[in-house]
């Protein structure tokens, strides 16, 4: 079965994490950098966890997972050491429908965590479909290297003609023409400054 890609907007949303560990802390700060709200479920949290919570940018509740922990929620990311736990959370978050992975278990991933570049507003993500990771991080440290730090600014200014295109009064065929030309050059390089 092919997956679907898509970029999705967390925003505002509630999420779940089940864990708190070194694996879940990552697929947390993740969850923050997209606006999500996270709460987390565990009955342990890492260092990171628990200065989010003390910070007040996550709700830490230092328990195990009830299945009434699901209520409400978007989307719920699991990450603890118990095969049993992460598939108990799983098959109830999938009773509910709600959008469920738990890490390194393709088996129990309605989505998979792609290898993501990110240069500002721009996103470059592999997925093998839980197949490989290693190879999808492979082609990051590539793509990382082939698309460097230029490109954040680059797009900034992209998305600026665009507006302003979007503004004037142009013939649609013409803007669509002027944003290919537009996209079709390249960044320039940030400058470096002489250290003498």
């Amino acid at each position: 079965m092919a997956l679907f890609p898509m970029f999705l907007k967390l925003e505002g949303r509630s999420t779940l994490v089940v864990g708190a560990g070194t694996i879940a802390t990552p697929k947390i700060e993740s969850l923050l950098q997209a606006g999500a709200r996270v709460r987390v479920v565990a009955p342990q949290a890492s260092e990171a966890v628990a200065q989010w919570a003390q910070e007040g940018r996550i709700e830490l509740v230092a328990k195990t997972f009830d299945p009434a922990d699901l209520n409400d929620v978007f989307l719920v990311i699991v990450a603890t050491s118990s095969r049993q736990v992460n598939a108990n959370v799983f098959e109830e978050a999938r009773s509910r429908k709600i959008l469920c992975n738990v890490v390194d278990d393709p088996e129990h991933c309605d989505f998979y965590y792609p290898s993501v570049v990110r240069r500002g507003k721009l996103q470059l993500a592999i997925s093998t479909e839980g197949q490989s990771p290693a190879l999808a991080q492979k082609l990051r440290l590539e793509l990382e290297e082939q698309y460097g730090p230029e490109y954040e600014q680059w797009v900034e200014q992209l998305g600026a003609e665009r507006a302003k295109l979007f503004q004037s009064d142009i013939d649609p065929e013409v803007r669509r023409r002027r944003l290919h030309e537009l996209a079709a050059g390249k960044p320039t390089a940030p400058e470096v400054k002489d250290a003498r």
